[in-house]
């Protein structure tokens, strides 16, 4: 029989046995998990933005020295804290967490368009809040026109970001949303839970197939491009469970399973299909069983600092920091061991879907 085929010359992270098994026994990152299909430097300025785990590839790219944008910055004299609890810093622009496409493309779309954007408004002891970020103005805004103008900040900044920027990361979260049934307006949380009231009548549980990520993917890249024709766009899958599922009979297992699937296929469709989008396995790294990891704290939803780190390594030493080993490195300088460290503190993040759990009516 002879010996020449197509597994005969493949490289060794083809094979399960030397690219898994002997990195997991070591504690080693993967090696050559991710190639960019781009160049990038540290001088080139880059945009996150998605679900609650972006926020850890925006602080490690920050620490390891690369351009991270951020596009909307707070008021001069506020200082970190009050910044950040305010919506600053977070992701390039103060929008809070985008989960779904469909969010993406709705507030990229008022971007392009201001004039589009809806006009609802919810009101709550005499303060309004954003249908659309209720979180980042502690309290609520005290005027409706005040809550429009920082709106209209935001929208100003993603477009002169993405104007300015070389890369945009968009990191996928949920197929699940909730949106207005009679303008289509999509929420970044279902009414009544952070804000508003729910109305069967008026708002309406939606949960997004291949089919559509796959359009919403394709839209978000137009739009984009309207904005900066040479922007490239680097797509990523939040490895977090969802909190809670809306599904009719549906456990939040499978419902979580099920989401990060679509979002997964439709994320590495969508990249063959395109030179200038990419995919970073973020969710592959953390949820596979295969690298015998302790990646969850005891919820058994949110990451470890340790599970952080590991993503961080293989991120930044695909960026082309090779200095990855299956320690930090000891100097107190290391751009990666700021980089890594910054980012493991994954207590300090944003997540608005966690609230959910608080409509728990748990018996034990």
């Amino acid at each position: 029989m002879s010996s020449a085929n197509p597994y005969s010359k493949l490289p060794r992270h083809a094979y399960w046995r030397t690219s898994v098994a002997r990195a997991a026994r070591s504690g080693d990152v993967l090696p050559d998990l991710w190639t960019p299909k781009f160049p990038l430097t540290r001088d080139d300025p880059i945009l996150t933005t998605g679900s609650c785990f972006a926020q850890h590839i925006s602080r490690a790219l920050a620490q390891a020295g690369f351009t991270w944008q951020q596009a909307e910055r707070p008021p001069y004299g506020l200082n970190a804290a009050t910044a950040r609890d305010f919506g600053y810093g977070i992701f390039s622009f103060r929008t809070g967490n985008i989960y779904t496409t469909r969010m993406l493309v709705q507030l990229l779309g008022w971007a392009l368009e201001p004039d589009s954007q809806d006009q609802e408004v919810w009101a709550e002891d005499g303060a309004f809040l954003d249908p659309i970020r209720p979180q980042i103005e502690p309290g609520g805004f005290e005027t409706v026109e005040e809550l429009f103008m920082a709106r209209k900040a935001t929208l100003q900044a993603i477009r002169r970001g993405v104007q300015d920027s070389s890369l945009f990361i968009f990191t996928l979260g949920l197929t699940e949303g909730w949106m207005n049934s009679r303008t289509g307006l999509r929420y970044s949380a279902c009414p009544g839970t952070m804000g508003g009231t729910f109305d069967p009548d008026l708002h309406r549980f939606e949960n997004l197939h291949y089919p559509d990520i796959l359009a919403d993917l394709k839209k978000i890249r137009v739009q984009l491009r309207k904005m900066n024709p040479s922007i490239k766009i680097l797509l990523t899958v939040s490895p977090v469970p969802l909190a809670a599922t809306a599904q009719p009979g549906a456990h939040v297992l499978t419902a979580t399973t099920q989401s990060k699937s679509v979002l997964r296929a439709a994320a590495g469709h969508f990249q063959s299909l395109h030179p200038d989008v990419d995919y970073f396995p973020s969710y592959e790294i953390v949820s596979s069983p295969g690298l015998d990891r302790q990646m969850f704290e005891d919820d058994r939803r949110s990451v470890t600092s340790d599970g952080v780190d590991y993503v961080m390594r293989h991120f930044l030493q695909g960026l082309g920091i090779r200095d990855v080993g299956a320690e930090l490195p000891a100097a107190p300088n290391s751009a990666i061991a700021e980089a890594v460290a910054k980012a493991a503190a994954d207590h300090d993040i944003m997540c608005e879907e966690i609230a959910l759990d608080r409509f728990n009516d748990d018996r034990d």
